[in-house]
């Protein structure tokens, strides 16, 4: 069942996911067989409702245009977006998704990519002073809201997502991963628990460059997404995970945090721990709280979202989800049991479970050193 709308029930499963992701600092590229095989090890965390894969540099033809990834429930809702997009875009490609049928992966959407940038003279006037990034996020939520039969589940530049209802190894055959190569893969086996398994529901979540896959339960949905209306962004899908992805779109991209202290904002530390800091410090996140209080993520979860600078993972603040990192040479990796680690890179240079809240950041620079805990940038 792919049905873009009335597509929520009041189903629930006990949550399992699992989630994994590798990236090699100095940008050399793999296909995707490393990750579809790190994701296959944690099969049992999943039940088959929902698998999914991001994937950065893999369009270098197109790396400057926004690659919008569409699923369509029928061909009249293809024909209408379609008419948006010549309307208000310069298509310079379109062309189906190329995939394989499998035994496993048979019903689907119609599954269309176009490579495009915004024109200059484009008719829709209510967005017509945006800048190119804040126009693509609005048409985003434009077309998922009000285009019946039609969902964007990937909008970035030099990067895109793959999912589906299925086993992520299954999803990965479905959509020839192998034959993708990119520097930067993640992946997510999905157990859902608030929401049925659907098509768009399968992580990797993603707006422009920005991609999440989440293993957990923010139980601070509500006051999350009343927070991020405030700032105009549409909350279509009803599921926590998506406001992840939002929230760091506006504290990243439009409100200029640094990435750490971004992530701060996520799993901030408890005020008793603000209490015993330095002087400097204990001003910094205090003011933090206060002004971001209503984009704290509560409640059990492990995140690693990529975006256009590198990869982060990064648990709750006490540690109710797993998550396990290893460094080899330029790669590192990130996953929830170590198993899914070794089973690609057998003898890592190092392997650590991070601390709560405490991030494992990757950029793409010169020289990283692995530490536990993170990466530091030289």
């Amino acid at each position: 069942m792919f049905r873009i709308k009335n597509k929520f029930n009041a189903e629930r499963d006990i949550s399992g996911c699992g989630l994994c992701g590798i990236i090699n600092a100095k940008k050399v590229k793999t296909n995707g067989g490393d990750i579809k095989r790190a994701i296959s090890v944690e099969h049992d965390r999943g039940n088959g409702l929902g698998g999914g894969f991001a994937v950065y540099g893999n369009y270098p033809d197109y790396a400057e245009l926004y690659a919008f990834h569409i699923m369509y429930d029928n061909l009249p809702a293809k024909a209408d977006v379609e008419e948006y997009l010549k309307n208000n875009f310069i298509i310079e490609k379109e062309e189906p998704i190329p995939t394989f049928r499998t035994s496993k992966i048979y019903d689907h959407p119609y599954l269309h990519r176009y490579f495009i940038k915004p024109k200059s003279d484009r008719p829709d006037k209510l967005f017509h002073e945006l800048g190119d990034d804040d126009f693509v996020v609005n048409s985003v939520m434009l077309i998922n809201q009000n285009y019946d039969g039609a969902y964007v589940f990937s909008s970035g530049k030099n990067m895109g997502a793959f999912k589906g209802v299925g086993y992520p190894e299954d999803i990965a055959d479905f959509y020839k991963l192998e034959e993708i190569e990119g520097y930067m893969w993640t992946a997510h086996n999905r157990f859902p628990t608030n929401t049925p398994g659907w098509w768009g529901g399968a992580h990797p979540f993603t707006l422009l460059d920005w991609s999440i896959v989440h293993n957990g339960e923010i139980s601070s949905y509500g006051i999350n997404k009343r927070y991020l209306e405030m700032y105009k962004y549409n909350l279509a899908l009803r599921t926590d995970t998506e406001v992840i992805t939002y929230i760091l779109d506006l504290l990243i991209r439009k409100h200029k945090l640094p990435v750490r202290l971004a992530l701060t904002v996520l799993a901030s530390p408890f005020y008793q721990k603000i209490d015993k800091m330095d002087d400097d410090k204990k001003e910094l996140f205090t003011a933090l709280r206060q002004i971001y209080g209503s984009a704290l993520l509560n409640g059990p979860f492990a995140i690693v979202f990529g975006y256009s600078n590198g990869m982060v993972a990064m648990n709750d603040r006490i540690k109710l989800r797993p998550l396990v990192a290893a460094a080899m040479g330029d790669f590192t990796y990130v996953a929830s049991e170590e198993a899914a680690i070794r089973a690609v890179c057998p003898s890592p240079d190092i392997v650590w479970s991070p601390k709560a809240g405490e991030p494992v950041i990757v950029e793409f620079e010169e020289k990283n050193i692995p530490q536990k805990g993170g990466l530091i940038s030289l």
